[in-house]
């Protein structure tokens, strides 16, 4: 029976605005790229890990920390607005017209740093098993956040997002909503390349409950972050 290739990206941006030099900015006792590198190789997953940037100082940390860097990524896929999914389809490329042909991607963005290893397996095993198009790693949205309890302003009004908001004013009456974690996302390599996105038409959630769970975007999250490092690793 032949063994599925599994091919873990890691996308690592040069030219940060929202924290300076995110991706290699150190965290704890080493940077911010290496909780990603480390993770991947614990979890025994993946085939091939390599990173995708377009930052000469990155590339040189991911190749310290043995991480694949096989290629600078253009200036046309380095923009603050470019979306992820081409940025994917160009490392696959990569890997295909190389001669190595992966049967999944994952996508290990390095700003969520803490993630569990049991999660990411997780997620592997349930695409596996089940077929699906992708598994995207969630976590349940903060009751008061919930999309029946969230407003919005009409011309100089408040209202309710949702048209039967107003109906519900017990939280226990209001369904659960998830937002993505950012931990991880699996998806098919076919649904990636031929159907030219992510999730497909089947995506399935692994959630995550993990108290230290952070998504670094701002500096806000980044002092959250050293101090969730300092509480786990002092």
């Amino acid at each position: 029976m032949k063994k599925n290739r599994v091919l873990g990206i890691i996308p690592a941006r040069g030219g940060s605005k929202g924290i300076p030099g995110k991706n290699i900015r150190m965290l704890g006792n080493k940077p911010l790229l290496a909780y990603t590198v480390e993770l991947a190789r614990e979890s025994a997953i993946f085939d091939r890990i390599i990173l995708s940037t377009d930052s000469e100082e990155i590339a040189n940390v991911g190749k310290e920390l043995g991480v694949e860097v096989p290629f600078l990524r253009p200036e046309e896929l380095s923009q603050d607005e470019t979306p992820m999914l081409p940025v994917l389809q160009h490392a696959v490329d990569y890997c295909i017209n190389e001669g190595w042909k992966p049967d999944y991607i994952c996508i290990l963005q390095p700003t969520a740093p803490f993630r569990n290893v049991q999660d990411l397996v997780k997620g592997y095993q349930l695409l596996v098993s089940t077929g699906c198009d992708s598994v995207v790693s969630i976590e349940e949205v903060p009751e008061h956040y919930l999309p029946h309890f969230v407003m919005k302003i009409e011309d100089g009004k408040l209202a309710h997002f949702l048209v039967d908001g107003a109906n519900v004013t017990r939280r226990q009456d209001a369904k659960k909503a998830y937002t993505r974690s950012g931990c991880f996302y699996f998806a098919r390599k076919d649904v990636l390349m031929n159907g030219n996105s992510i999730y497909g038409e089947d995506c399935r959630p692994i959630v995550i409950d993990n108290d230290h769970s952070v998504n670094l975007d701002t500096m806000d999250d980044w002092y959250e972050a050293e101090r969730v490092a300092e509480k786990l690793f002092t």
